[in-house]
């Protein structure tokens, strides 16, 4: 049984984010868990919580039906959203532009 899980306009940048997705692709809940409590990026605690909701949702939606430990990480992919563009003042009257992306994570579990 697929349990989603997209969790939107996170601000941190799309490039940060896949850098922790990536660690977690494939193992199982439990393993993720682990990995991603001891990981020191940023992302890490952002992906956590998209994972807990995720086996969450797997243990409401199942009602009863789904073992947790038999759980895996199946996709987990990082989309950019939309980009605040801010400016800041440089030399001799210009001004540049500074880009805070954004980004949307996506988790699918599915048990073993």
């Amino acid at each position: 049984m697929e349990v989603k899980v997209k969790t939107r306009y996170v601000r941190i940048t799309p490039r940060k984010m896949r850098l922790v997705s990536d660690l977690v692709r494939g193992q199982m809940v439990g393993d993720a868990i682990n990995t991603l409590k001891f990981t020191t990026k940023s992302g890490a605690k952002i992906l956590y919580k998209a994972l807990m909701s995720a086996v969450a949702n797997a243990e409401t939606k199942g009602k009863g039906n789904v073992d947790v430990d038999n759980l895996y990480v199946k996709k987990v992919w990082v989309d950019e959203g939309p980009t605040m563009k801010r400016f800041l003042p440089r030399a001799q009257g210009r001004a540049t532009t500074v880009r805070k992306r954004i980004s949307h994570l996506n988790v699918i579990l599915d048990e073993k």
